[in-house]
């Protein structure tokens, strides 16, 4: 689902209630989709917003993906299968890895925002803290309060709260990398993943993991 776009003089914040209830719509890819390769180079062209890469950048595999907040998939893979993919594979120079937004719903990009608004360096820390308590803020009924009670966990106050979420160059910018994905690399639900380029559509278990990029960091 893609949100309106937000009119300069109203923060994301008015649009509490129209986001109540629209986290839910997020959605894994079916098992069956076909796979895709798209050129490294295609995918590591300027998006538009910067990448925030965690890895080495001499790493034999670059691994992308595409995320919402409100996913509830995204989730379960960023409390399942993360913490090996970066012990075993990032942190050991095997993996270059990147998140990029792919909001399905305003609240998703509320929350991609906070992060960016962080700044690069807690921008990760960010989206690790909403993934990790997505149940307390994504699937209530006051969603926007509870993003901001949320978030004030890692030192954002109300007054960085609202001013973030009134950025609307910012707003812009994460749903054209969103839009980006779907027009360029066929990416339409969350999470989807490009490791060295070949697309991988759903939740990719810790054993899904192994088996793709063992051959890759082993060749």
């Amino acid at each position: 689902m893609r949100g309106p776009v937000l009119p300069r003089r109203r923060a994301v914040l008015a649009l509490a209630a129209a986001l109540t209830g629209l986290a839910g719509l997020a959605a894994a890819a079916p098992a069956s989709a076909a796979d895709q390769t798209v050129p490294v180079a295609q995918l590591m062209a300027e998006p538009p917003l910067p990448d925030l890469w965690m890895g080495s950048k001499d790493a034999p595999v670059t691994m992308i993906e595409y995320a919402s907040m409100t996913c509830t998939h995204c989730a379960a893979f960023h409390a399942e299968s993360w913490p090996t993919l970066k012990s075993k594979y990032i942190d050991t120079g095997k993996v270059r890895f990147v998140l990029r937004e792919f909001p399905l719903d305003p609240l998703a990009t509320a929350g991609f925002m906070l992060g960016r608004c962080a700044g690069p360096d807690k921008r990760n820390a960010i989206t690790d803290l909403l993934f990790d308590q997505q149940k307390n803020w994504a699937f209530v009924d006051k969603p926007v309060e509870a993003l901001e009670n949320t978030v004030k966990q890692a030192g954002i106050t109300h007054d960085a709260f609202e001013a973030c979420l009134k950025d609307q160059a910012l707003y812009n910018k994460v749903n054209a990398e969103r839009d980006a994905a779907g027009k360029e690399f066929h990416v339409d639900a969350t999470p989807t993943f490009f490791i060295n380029g070949v697309k991988h559509p759903g939740e990719l278990s810790v054993g899904d993991l192994d088996k793709i990029l063992e051959p890759l960091v082993k060749s």
